[in-house]
């Protein structure tokens, strides 16, 4: 018989219970109980919802209250010091890693202020990491101050019946994804493989005595373009952990293809290896081959990633051809990898167009697909789900939903002219520079400000119908007015509209365009308490009609000062929503560029001159191996861009940001944007500014970080652009956050950006005398 598992499974609830108790744990209206009773509550539903689905190996240890990642650093000690010196219980350590902590101090606390560790993207996902960080000075050990969380979530299902699989991030990933703290910049992380390899076991060890026959072992880089040095490492970490006191290990890898690596772990002690054949299905000749005759091979043939429903006779013809290489008693059908990185349940979704929704399965639907197309190549009778699917496939295949003509007529008129600008960018910036007659260091944000309960409120007052279009109109504008005003004060130079009427940078642009479908409660974590909603492009994508321009002019009706219309870029709104998979990505990134190229040409039209179109996602859709792939990415990505800003005078000022990923100078450069900002506050490697000292056009280097609570002091600041001036020039760099705004209040706000112009003003005064 062929078995079903899956890697893990989203830890947020239907009705993201898991985010409003941690919130509101922040905001110390709960207790430290209260969330972990949230958590086990989550951990429990979510097994019995796996076990009552017929899925045979469930995952344990796929929850966490902030980041997978970030807790197995806790775990096995892999904390910087600066964490260490303030009694803080093992929670509030793993939330000041993710997040910061600034508290003044009580009658009965220190003070406390540390900064966030780097957090970037996990792979080509929308899901955010942190990044382990160690020092010379680590020492990795069974950190057990709050327990061993692999075990006790291991016997937490077993206690209710439900015999789990943990999950554990394999140590040459957790190495290899790790970084140097700032004090031991000459350290390579994986030379630290014989330090942590004894924690490793010690774990594995007490998971078996806990009854973990089995454990799921993640090495995700293994997709990466891998140095020899860093492949040697496999055999070494592997052999270390067999023995007769450790669990069986089955080595998963996910999101791209194996090939480069194979030999790596050709010769492994494992029980079994998981290979991801959804996005490269024309791998399992080669990785079947590395099989002995007693290693398990888990097929991931659904797709952990999309929303689009599994094709039943594509994925049961795939896995008998690899029952046929390796035999049914060694074959599982999974999940290609976790699904984390898709919404809970689709039955949550009661206002989708029915004849849509019947393409689509959420991750809860998901455990019943892997148990179908188990049971059906195991021969059991699944003909009626068999011809449900087929319809299902046909309906969408067929639909005039997925298909415009005149979208696709548009498309083939795209040629060099219609994505270059009509000067290049010294032209540009001559004529820009009388025009906007901006001081040196200008200031500006990055879009969004504090999203307020009374925002939310509103925006969903007028969703349900309860207030009338002018009135939320009428609130709209005044909150514009309150943001402008503010700026105007703090002393900004390039302002913003703030963005109130905006539920999401990529969902508020997917609901105004053709070609999308959209969701009530299809949530998925991008990092700790920070949840989308992902549009799901459906079909050829135009736009019906303008979609930002009344908020913007009225904001610059109301000052003198320039304020940027704001977008979201073509890249970042097809990597931020579910796309899709019949039709390639350039195809659907330049659809989108020829819509927000309207927009652009509108917003101009209108009077807006500045004009920021944010590709955020733009190094998240690099595909992860070099390659021809890479660089046709490349191309078609920039020019998706530039065919949506190019069609304006050279007076207009086009920007554009990037935040959390390792930047390739060389990528924005395709852009022609004349400024960009870029995330940088939790860099600490001096290299990495080195990188843009001789990038063309302006550039704002981030200098707070956006997803902390802490507030920077201006001699911070000050301290902060110091290093960055050593190596770029004062005459091209711009003064900005990270990031948009949205998730922090208004008191931190406006203490942090009265800073940072504070310090925008001692250099402006240093500079020009």
């Amino acid at each position: 018989m062929v078995s079903s598992s899956i890697l893990g499974f989203p830890r947020i609830g239907g009705q993201r219970e898991l985010k409003k108790t941690t919130e509101a744990y922040w905001q110390g209206k709960v207790s430290v109980d209260d969330l972990l009773a949230q958590g086990k509550q989550l951990r429990a539903h979510n097994w019995q919802l796996q076990k009552d689905a017929g899925v045979d190996v469930i995952p344990s240890n796929d929850f966490s209250f902030y980041d997978q990642v970030l807790d197995l650093s806790l775990l096995f000690n892999a904390i910087p010091e600066r964490y260490t010196k303030f009694d803080l219980a093992p929670i509030d350590v793993l939330f000041a890693m993710g997040r910061g902590l600034q508290r003044k101090a009580t009658e009965t606390t220190a003070a406390v202020d540390v900064t966030a560790l780097e957090m970037v993207k996990w792979f080509d996902s929308n899901y955010h990491y942190v990044r382990p960080t160690f020092s010379h000075s680590t020492e990795f050990k069974l950190n057990t101050a709050a327990g061993v969380k692999p075990v006790d979530e291991f016997n937490e299902a077993k206690a209710l019946g439900i015999h789990t699989r943990p999950v554990i991030l394999g140590p040459v990933s957790y190495l290899y994804l790790g970084k140097a703290d700032k004090d031991s910049l000459d350290l390579e992380p994986i030379s630290l493989l014989e330090k942590v390899l004894p924690v490793y076991k010690q774990l594995l060890a007490q998971l078996k005595a806990a009854g973990a026959n089995e454990v799921q072992i993640d090495e995700p880089v293994l997709v990466l373009d891998l140095p020899e040095e860093i492949q040697s490492k496999f055999q070494q970490a592997y052999d270390a952990l067999v023995g007769a006191d450790l669990p069986e290990l089955v080595l998963t890898t996910y999101f791209g293809d194996v090939r480069p690596n194979l030999s790596a772990i050709s010769k492994l002690p494992v029980a079994g290896f998981h290979f991801d054949f959804v996005r490269v299905p024309e791998q399992l000749d080669e990785v079947a081959a590395i099989l002995t005759d007693k290693q398990t091979l888990s097929v991931g043939i659904v797709d952990g990633r999309n929303i689009w429903k599994t094709n039943f006779a594509k994925a049961t013809a795939f896995v008998q051809s690899a029952i046929a290489k390796v035999g049914a008693d060694r074959v599982v059908v999974s999940t290609s990898s976790s699904l984390l990185h898709t919404p809970v349940d689709l039955e949550n979704e009661a206002k989708l167009d029915p004849v849509i929704k019947d393409w689509f399965s959420f991750a809860t639907q998901k455990l019943t697909e892997v148990v179908t197309i188990a049971k059906g190549v195991s021969g059991e009778d699944v003909s009626e789900a068999l011809a449900a699917n087929a319809a299902s496939i046909k309906s969408r295949t067929e639909s005039s939903i997925t298909t415009n003509p005149k979208v696709q007529e548009r498309l083939a008129t795209i040629n060099e002219s219609l994505s270059t600008r009509k000067v290049p960018f010294p032209e540009r910036l001559a004529v820009q520079k009388g025009k906007y007659n901006l001081p040196l260091f200008p200031t500006t944000t990055i879009g969004s400000f504090p999203q307020t309960k009374d925002i939310r409120v509103n925006r969903n007052k007028f969703a349900k119908g309860t207030i009338t279009a002018e009135e939320y109109e009428t609130f709209i504008n005044k909150e514009i007015e309150t943001v402008i005003r503010f700026q105007e004060e703090v002393g900004l130079d390039v302002l913003v509209h703030g963005e109130p009427e905006r539920n999401d940078m990529v969902q508020y642009f997917g609901e105004q365009l053709e070609g999308f479908a959209f969701t009530t409660n299809g949530w998925v974590q991008s990092y700790g308490s920070r949840y989308v909603r992902p549009p799901i492009v459906v079909g050829d994508v135009s736009r019906p009609k303008a979609m930002t321009v009344k908020e913007s002019v009225y904001a610059q009706s109301i000052t003198k000062a320039p304020v940027k219309g704001m977008l979201t870029g073509p890249v970042t709104c097809l990597r931020w929503s579910f796309p899709r998979d019949d039709v390639s990505g350039k195809v659907q990134a330049l659809q989108l560029g020829l819509a927000l190229r309207d927009e652009v040409q509108d917003l101009e039209a209108a009077g807006i001159t500045v004009i920021q179109v944010d590709e955020p996602a733009i190094r998240e859709g690099l595909p992860l191996r070099a390659g021809k792939e890479r660089s046709d990415y490349l191309n078609w990505a920039a020019q998706s861009f530039r065919v949506a800003t190019s069609g304006v005078e050279n007076t207009t000022q086009i920007h554009s940001h990037f935040c959390y990923s390792d930047l390739d100078p060389n990528h924005i450069k395709a852009l022609d944007a004349d400024v960009v900002s870029i995330e940088f506050s939790k860099k600490d490697d001096p290299n990495y500014i080195q990188e843009f000292s001789d990038y063309p056009n302006h550039i704002g280097l981030g200098l707070f970080d956006i997803h902390s609570p802490r507030i920077p002091s201006k001699e911070e600041f000050v301290a902060r652009i110091e290093e960055i001036l050593k190596v770029y020039p004062a005459a091209n760099f711009w003064v900005n956050p990270d990031c948009g705004l949205k998730t922090r209040g208004w008191p931190e706000v406006k203490e942090s950006l009265t800073n940072m112009v504070e310090a925008a003003k001692y250099f402006r005064a240093k500079y020009e005398n």
